[in-house]
Parts: C-alpha cells; sequence; structure tokens
C-alpha cells in the first residue's frame, strides 16, 4: 500500500466558461467536484495506475462529509483521513475554453488544534507499518506546525518507509534537513529554497541540503532529477495544451508507483513526464488520459548520466 498524506485536503470545483472576462458575469458550463488537495490528486492517479492507496490527512464539516462521499467512490482509495471540527477547504479552477487557460482559486484551510494534529500524527505513526512508500503533499492548515513534514519525514525513516516530500517555502527548507528520500520542487519553489534560478545549481544545492534525491519540474521542459544513482533529464515529446493543474500530483504519482516497482531512474522519469503531459488533457486534476499517457511513454527522451560507483 502506498500512503498519500494531504494535511490540507480540499474540494475541488472546477468551472468551465466560453470565455474568462475581468468585471463581468459569466455562464457556466459545466461544473465538476473532486475530493482534492495534492495528496489526494496523487491516490486517484496511483489507483488509476492499479496500485492500492491509503489517504490520510484532515478533513471537516459538510465540505469534509462531501469529500469523504466522493472519495468513497474512487476504486482502490482507502479513506483513512482523520476528522476535525474546522470545515475542509475548496478549491475554485475556472477554465476559460478558449483559450485553454485555468485561473485557480484556493481557500486557506481551517485552523487545526494541538489536540487534533496530536490525533493525526498517531493515527499516521500507525499506518506506516503497512505503507510501501509515503507521499507527503501540499500545503499546512492553520494551526500545524510549519515544521511539521520534518517530522513527518523523520517518522517514515524511522519506520522504514520511502517518503516523498512534495511541499514549499518554509515547510519544504525544514522537511529536506530531515532527510527525504526525494523532494519535488518545481522552478519558483527550488528558487526559493536555494536562491538560484538556474535548475541544475539550484537542484544540485537543494541535494545538499539533506534530500536523497530531488526531481524539478521545469513545466513544458519536462523534468530534472540529481540522484545518488546519476543525473538525467526528460522531456515530453511536444507541448500540451490544456489545464495545469495536477500535472506535478501526476509526476508525484509517477515517480511513488515506478519506486514501489523497484523500476530504474529512466523509467521512472519517462513514466512520470508522460503522465504529467496526459493530466493537462484530462478535465481535472488526479485524472489523466490513458490515452495520452501510453502515447507518450514511448516519445519521452530520457538523458543523462550513471554516477560512478
Amino acid at each position: 500500500m502506498i500512503l498519500t498524506v494531504t494535511l490540507n485536503t480540499a474540494l475541488d470545483i472546477t468551472y468551465r466558461v466560453g470565455s474568462l472576462r475581468p468585471h463581468a458575469s459569466h455562464r457556466v458550463s459545466e461544473v465538476i467536484e473532486r475530493p482534492g488537495g495534492k495528496g489526494v490528486n496523487v491516490a486517484r492517479v496511483l489507483a488509476a495506475l492499479g496500485h492500492e492507496v491509503a489517504v490520510t490527512g484532515f478533513t471537516g464539516g459538510a465540505t469534509g462529509r462531501v469529500v469523504r462521499e466522493r472519495l468513497a467512490a474512487v476504486p482502490g482509495v482507502v479513506d483513512a483521513l482523520v476528522p476535525i471540527s474546522g470545515a475542509t477547504r475548496r478549491t475554485i479552477a475556472v477554465v476559460d475554453e478558449r483559450t485553454g487557460d485555468t485561473t485557480q482559486l484556493n481557500e486557506p484551510g481551517p485552523l487545526v488544534t494541538p489536540t487534533e494534529w496530536s490525533s493525526f500524527q498517531e493515527a499516521y505513526a500507525d499506518l506506516l507499518p503497512s505503507a510501501s512508500a509515503v507521499a507527503l503533499c501540499g500545503s499546512l492548515p492553520p494551526g500545524v506546525p510549519v515544521g511539521a513534514y520534518a517530522g513527518l519525514v523523520r517518522t517514515a525513516r524511522a519506520a522504514g518507509v520511502p517518503v516523498l516530500l512534495d511541499t514549499s517555502g518554509e515547510a519544504l527548507r525544514r522537511g529536506v534537513a530531515a532527510r527525504p528520500d526525494m523532494i519535488k520542487p518545481n522552478t519558483d519553489e527550488l528558487a526559493e529554497l536555494t536562491g538560484s534560478h538556474e535548475p541544475l545549481r539550484a537542484t544540485q544545492d537543494a541535494r545538499r541540503r539533506g534530500a536523497r534525491a530531488v526531481v524539478a519540474t521545469l513545466g513544458a521542459e519536462g523534468l530534472l532529477a540529481v540522484t545518488p544513482e546519476g543525473r538525467w533529464r526528460a522531456v515530453p515529446p511536444t507541448p500540451v495544451r490544456g489545464n495545469p493543474t495536477g500535472a506535478g500530483d501526476a509526476v508525484v504519482a509517477g515517480l511513488l508507483s515506478a519506486l514501489t516497482e523497484h523500476l530504474p531512474w529512466p523509467t521512472r522519469l519517462t513514466r512520470a513526464t508522460a503522465l504529467a503531459a496526459a493530466t493537462v488533457t484530462a478535465p481535472v486534476a488526479g485524472e489523466f488520459d490513458r490515452g495520452v499517457y501510453e502515447e507518450s511513454l514511448g516519445r519521452v527522451t530520457v538523458s543523462g548520466e550513471v554516477s560512478a560507483a
């Protein structure tokens, strides 16, 4: 079982409009609601790939009940969410059908009490013995300590479970120092962490700060990985238009699934890159176009070098 952690779960709501214009009223052509938050999106992709996956994090209020109802309908996903008194947040994505651009509005999330945080840590520790890998994903809701991910990384490492960290800002800075097996920052998150805007230099610096492996997402330019086994660059076949929301989560799913299958790094990066492309063409985060995915697998270019023994 792969475990995904989403401390700031959400109900993702996607509106599609013909053309998004400021200061104007719009007719919405379609509304889609899905359980969301980065780790939930990762879990849905993993389940679609055939992996057993459990989702934990916080959920509460009327929105939280909807999230759990929708999550129960996803085959292969086990609900291990921890209830809290606050209401789960919503995220709103507005898709402009004319341009394909997406405007995202993210609520901050509920206040988590110290008692609720303590209950989650106990639940997390209880889940780890059954986990083959764990993904720690997304932002921290109010009330959760900024060093929360660092503590969760250390707990996973003590249990002998590989852990991937996908967050940003101070939570990433502190989490990296706890020595996760892998981090997956984008270029902005890398620059904030290291102070460098040059991807290779920043990726190498992030690894020196504690991460065993760093896989940086470079948008349409693909992935850059610096690992103990070597350094690689994965490039998608062609630029893909669509909704990029959730593409990074698909990368996490690809990396984790390939990790648990003991696949080599070039194959991991090929899968992750193909999944990201297939997610961009899907209507909502947490889903991917299987046809695009299978076609892209044979067209991703991976180049690099293996480290000397």
